[in-house]
Parts: C-alpha cells; structure tokens; sequence
C-alpha cells in the first residue's frame, strides 16, 4: 500500500509539476503566514523593546544534507540561488545599520531593536536583536554549510555596495521611503525562502525553515510599525509591492547597478543577485504565484490591524516624548 512521505510542506513530490509545487506552497503560506502567526510575531515587540531575546533555532544534522533533497529544480540553478541568497544575507549588518539612522530620529526603541546602540564615531556598544546582530547572524554560516555540504566547495559571499543613510528635510518621510525599501526586501526574502521549501525535503527543508521563521518576524514587525506610522499609507504599500512584481523580468546586474538610487529597483536587484535569469519558464511562474499569494495573505492580515492593536503593539513612551503628531501630515508618495 502507497504511503505518502509528508515534510513540512505536505506531500513530498520528486518529480512535481505545477499545480503540485502549487499546492505545496499553498500548505506553507497557511502554515508559515497564519493569522496567529503574524499576530504573535507582531504582538511580540513590546517583550523586545524591554528584553530583546533572539529567536532560537532548533538543532540540525548538518551533515544530513545532501543533493536528493533538492526537488524538482536542478542542483546547479538550487546552489546558483543560494549564493545570490548569501550575498544578500552576508551585508545585513551594513542595511540594519542604515535602518537604525533612519527610526532613530522617530522611534528610538525599534532604532535600537533594529541596530543596537551606537557611539557618535560609529562604534557599535550594544548589539540589535534584529538583522545580522543575533538573528539573521545564523543566516550566512546556514547558507555556506548548505552551499559547501551540497557542492563539496568552500565559498565567500561577494562584496557588494549597501545604501547609505541619506538625511533629506522630513524625517518622517525619509523613514517611510526607506520602510518601504526594507519591507519589500523583507517581504522578497520571505517569499523566496517559502519558494525554496517548496522544492526542498529533509535538512535542507529544516534549515530553510528557520531562515523563513525569522523573515516572517522581522517582515511582520517592519509592517505593523509601518501601518501604525503610516496608517494612510497601507494602500500605498500594496501598490508599492504589486508593482515589484511586476518588474520581475530578466535583467543584468549591470544594468540594475545602474538604476539602483530608484526605489522601484528592489525587486530587480534581488532578483538579479539571485540568477532569476537561469530560472526556467515554470520556476518564474511558481516565484510569481509565491509573491502574489503571500501578500494576499499578508493584506488580509493587515486588513485586520486595528489603530488600537497596533497602538498596544509599538508606542512606547519615548516615542511620545520625541514626536508631536498632531503636527505630521505625511505627503502622499506616486509609484
């Protein structure tokens, strides 16, 4: 009698074709992105703001991974997408950076979850839970160890620019240009690693898993601060995002290093690190279905976001004491 091998995603399928990888991923979204999920991760940021404690992985064989846990997608495109997902990983340190000068002006206490705390010569003294500090510092040894145990090859991330923090006249506005830059990447890197486990069983599906777990949480907390910031701005952000979508083509690098001071080139540029272009027809049209279904569910979530949940979930009293917000009337941003 068939018994089905069941994984994180559901049903394993090794050789699966659309509406299979389709169902998977719809498995993973409703699991990953559930409604207590996002609720939980955003509810979570007052204990953070008090007591920042990282999120903790659970143990991993990391000598179980092997290339028959790749499904679906050939082994070479599998390691070209985790490198690109390397070189994006290994600078988080410089964006959380960034992030932190742009919230600090306006909420001090996500500046420091953010960042940690900085000296005036730029020396770090406090380390921030979030990015590459405690979390996301998992990230990149997590890529390498999966990268070298599946090619049987040492690699270093590539060197790449990270955007500079750019004081304009609004700080208020400087932020929300820059959120919605940090959300959409956050948003890609969910999507992406969801993508990955579709297409993954076993370690490797394990590892990525926790890669995706600490995205959600840092996605989910990035966009409730937003909604609560901005709360005429939502609308805005879906539009922002469906219009990333949209500019999922195959690009150079080059290209896009041309193009990368305008703010519709997130997308691109991760897209392009990651070798979208080696995709095939079907691994785009399964990344597309990712992002689209992801943020219809993430929207229903928002949808739901009272000013008042989202009140208990991110004011603190130094917000207050540093912002008059009678006298903010954020500008309206044209995509």
């Amino acid at each position: 009698m068939y018994q089905p091998v069941i994984d994180l995603a559901g049903e394993v399928c090794f050789r699966p074709n659309f509406w299979q990888t389709k169902t998977r991923i719809n498995y993973l979204i409703d699991e990953y992105l559930s409604t207590y999920e996002l609720c939980d991760r955003l509810e979570d940021l007052p204990r953070q703001f008090q007591d920042p404690q990282p999120r903790k992985w659970s143990t991993i064989n990391w000598q179980d991974i092997n290339p028959e846990q790749v499904i679906g997608i050939e082994l070479d495109i599998f390691l070209s997408i985790i490198r690109g997902a390397l070189d994006i990983e290994a600078h988080i340190r410089g964006y959380t950076q960034t992030s932190r000068q742009y919230l600090e002006p306006i909420h001090p206490n996500m500046a420091k979850f953010v960042g940690g705390k900085v000296l005036e010569n730029g020396n770090i003294i406090e380390l921030g839970l979030y990015a590459s500090q405690k979390e996301d510092h998992q990230h990149t040894p997590a890529l390498i160890k999966i990268y070298q145990q599946l090619s049987q090859q040492k690699i270093l991330p590539q060197k790449r620019e990270v955007q500079i923090y750019q004081a304009q006249k609004n700080p208020y506005q400087d932020l929300y240009q820059h959120g919605l830059q940090r959300v959409a990447t956050e948003y890609s890197a969910v999507c992406l690693y969801l993508w990955l486990m579709s297409h993954t069983t076993g370690t490797i599906q394990q590892v990525l898993s926790e890669l995706l777990q600490d995205e959600v949480n840092h996605l989910t907390k990035f966009w409730g601060m937003g909604m609560w910031l901005y709360p005429d701005g939502a609308e805005q952000l879906i539009k922002y995002l469906l219009s990333q979508i949209n500019t999922i083509l195959p690009v150079s690098y080059e290209s896009d290093l041309q193009t990368k001071s305008n703010l519709k080139s997130t997308f691109q540029r991760m897209m392009s690190v990651l070798n979208w272009q080696s995709g095939s027809i079907l691994s785009r049209g399964e990344l597309i279905y990712t992002f689209v279904w992801t943020l219809k569910k993430i929207w229903h979530w928002s949808s739901q976001l009272t000013p008042e949940y989202l009140q208990s979930c991110c004011a603190t009293p130094e917000f207050f004491e540093n912002n008059n917000l009678e006298s903010y009337q954020p500008e309206t941003i044209l995509f």
